[in-house]
């Protein structure tokens, strides 16, 4: 039965530097991925946030993930616009409830969004309103829930919350598909040996896979898991 695969990230990248390779999977299988995007990823570079200084910036940032979710197989990406590294900014709920009208009627069967521990502040608060959005009521969704690494924020963050790999996926045949996605965010990456080049994802992935036994991986943990 195809899944209906929802990735929930803070910023543009943020969802193929984590599960990439996973969610080019989901699409090859004939599974519906939908991304949602929820802070605009530029605007924190400046002292102050202007929106019309940075409006070349944010602007390629948005074709980048249009790009990217194209080159994955998943639909166009939904954006928040919230202030990026300022969500704490915002009133939790209106996070909560951005993120609830998005979701709309759709009822995913499987979530992916950011380990609670990383050092990006808006990183932890997505995962938070994700587990707030997706809370098990009676007669709501309640999909399965699992958290990726997010290289130069997950291995940077409170050691009192280190990421746990408890579940991977096999992304052999899907990491140049994960690669050709990153190379839209050309803007956003970085010289190795910095843990967001290309030199470090492609290791990481091997270093998953190698856990495995299989050339390429990526790792996450887990909120629940649901045998349907």
């Amino acid at each position: 039965m195809a899944e209906t695969v929802f990735v929930i990230a803070a910023h543009p990248d943020d969802e193929i530097l984590g599960v990439g390779g996973t969610l080019a999977r989901h699409a090859r299988d004939g599974d519906d991925v939908h991304v949602f995007i929820l802070a605009e990823g530029a605007t924190s570079r400046l002292a102050e946030r202007d929106l019309g200084q940075s409006s070349g910036e944010l602007s390629s940032l948005r074709m980048a993930s249009i790009e990217a979710a194209k080159t994955i197989g998943s639909s166009t990406p939904h954006f928040a616009d919230f202030p990026d590294n300022r969500m704490d900014s915002v009133d939790f709920l209106d996070i909560v409830k951005w993120l609830e009208a998005a979701i709309g009627d759709v009822r995913p069967t499987i979530v992916y969004t950011h380990h609670y521990g990383d050092l990006n502040v808006d990183h932890g608060l997505v995962h938070q309103a994700v587990l707030t959005a997706f809370r098990p009521l009676p007669d709501q969704p309640t999909p399965s829930i699992y958290t990726f690494e997010t290289p130069s924020s997950t291995e940077w963050g409170v050691r009192s919350q280190p990421f746990v790999a408890q579940h991977y996926v096999n992304i052999a045949d899907t990491l140049d598909v994960k690669m050709a996605a990153l190379a839209h965010y050309e803007m956003e990456m970085r010289a190795f040996p910095h843990p967001r080049s290309i030199e470090a994802i492609e290791a990481l992935a091997k270093w998953r896979g190698a856990e495995i036994g299989v050339p390429a991986g990526e790792a996450f943990g887990v909120v629940r898991t649901i045998r349907r």
